[in-house]
């Protein structure tokens, strides 16, 4: 499918409106790239909260000049300069410590859906027209001159997710972009969604089945991530969406108490809650890395601690999961009644406990290594539990030593001494 017409042709390169330069502006190292780059802007995401009066975290530029320029105009000016994504124009510049990723000016050439064919550009307007939505399609030079070619402030101010142009076109030319309209709804869309885009939603939701499952992951985790993601996952399920990236079916019900909850806003607490079937189908589904994987199963499966339990209870617990993973099961497990909260201050106030012994102790009181080492540590880590994991090491020793009497056990025999030109142990 061929990407977006040419633009057409338009009054000469003027901002849209001028704000008071940003501080991360007069950040030293940013200065110092915009000072090798003085035709740069800054794009994307930083542009919006820079709107909006909220905190970011990067800072993207874009350029009209050709990769290759922009390394040598780096190096020039003693900056370090990666080349991590030439194909796609995309240069990362090093400077004092930080990244900053910088990519030229771009027009599709070819989409299929999932891939886009790009050439290069010195027209600001072109490669706003391939960007997905309005409030994407912004730019802000170092001087606060912000450049909006299709009313992109306007929606970001009015809460409005628009796509640039036809939202089938755009949608077919990457079907990712029907999981980033919502996820970029969750962060800044305010009253009723675009009408246009859903219907375009719906006639291509199939689409999604052709991408790739860590493209599907990544853009669902940054839409967990956001501060209030519950309407735009319940409009995702009206739009025959969520069940394609979902199979394993949605359980909107506990997401929503979770949500209610005032829960940490965590794509994967929240995950835990959304998927109804099985959490390691969807983790493999998806190719989640093995510690996402990791924890997903763990907040889905173990013990969960309960308000009425005491504190010897939530010690033995705590022996043998995590605070952060028995903290995530109270989250899912909190039906709203005041003693949840409760529960959860208890288990942070509460230090994680340590079984004190090892099998070094074992064999400091004369047995031979062997199986019996590890049945002896076994036996006295469930007394210690019994009693609320709070027997110290000479306590435990104790009960170790009662334990090795009892059972009629010698002590084993020492080791020999190292013969004549045997080595002996460094240990």
């Amino acid at each position: 499918m061929s990407g977006p017409p040419p633009p057409l042709p338009h009054a000469a390169d003027a901002p849209a409106l001028h704000i008071p330069p940003p501080g991360f502006l007069a950040d030293p190292a940013l200065a110092h790239v915009l000072d090798a780059l003085p035709d740069a802007r800054v794009v994307g995401g930083a542009v919006r909260d820079a709107l909006l009066g909220l905190p970011m975290a990067d800072i993207d530029l874009a350029t009209p000049r050709p990769p290759e320029a922009v390394i040598a105009a780096l190096r020039a000016a003693g900056l370090r300069a990666l080349p991590t994504g030439l194909a796609h124009g995309t240069v990362t510049a090093l400077a004092d410590g930080h990244g900053f990723e910088i990519t030229t000016l771009r027009r599709d050439v070819a989409t299929d859906g999932r891939h886009a064919v790009v050439a290069f550009t010195a027209d600001w307007r072109a490669d706003a027209a391939r960007r997905d939505f309005t409030l994407n399609a912004l730019s802000l030079t170092r001087n606060g001159a912000v450049f909006d070619y299709f009313e992109g402030v306007a929606d970001l101010r009015a809460g409005h997710v628009r796509f640039v142009g036809d939202p089938a076109t755009r949608i077919a030319e990457d079907y990712l972009r029907i999981l980033r309209f919502f996820r970029f709804h969750a962060r800044y869309g305010r009253g009723a969604p675009d009408p246009a885009a859903l219907a375009a939603i719906r006639a291509g939701a199939a689409g999604i089945d052709g991408l790739s499952p860590e493209r599907v992951w990544s853009e669902l985790r940054l839409l967990l991530a956001a501060p209030e993601p519950g309407g735009a996952i319940a409009l995702m399920e009206t739009c025959g969406v969520l069940s394609r990236v979902l199979a394993e079916g949605a359980a909107m019900s506990r997401l929503a108490r979770l949500l209610a909850t005032g829960a940490p806003a965590d794509p994967l607490l929240r995950l835990a809650a959304l998927v109804a079937g099985d959490a390691a189908l969807l983790a493999d589904r998806l190719r989640l890395s093995t510690a996402e994987r990791t924890r997903l199963l763990a907040l889905r499966a173990g013990p969960v601690p309960h308000p009425e339990d005491d504190d010897n209870a939530l010690r033995r617990l705590l022996a043998g999961t995590g605070p952060e993973i028995l903290l995530g099961r109270v989250w899912l497990a909190d039906d709203g009644a005041p003693g949840w909260a409760v529960l959860r201050a208890r288990l942070a106030a509460l230090p994680r406990p340590v079984f004190p012994l090892a099998g070094r102790d074992v064999l400091a009181l004369g047995l031979a290594p062997g199986p019996r080492v590890g049945a002896l540590l076994g036996a006295v880590r469930d007394w210690w539990l019994a009693g609320g994991c709070l027997a110290n090491a000479a306590a435990c020793r104790e009960a170790l030593a009662a334990r090795i009497r009892a059972s009629g056990e010698a002590a084993g025999d020492e080791p020999p001494c190292p013969q004549a030109g045997q080595a002996g142990s460094r240990d």
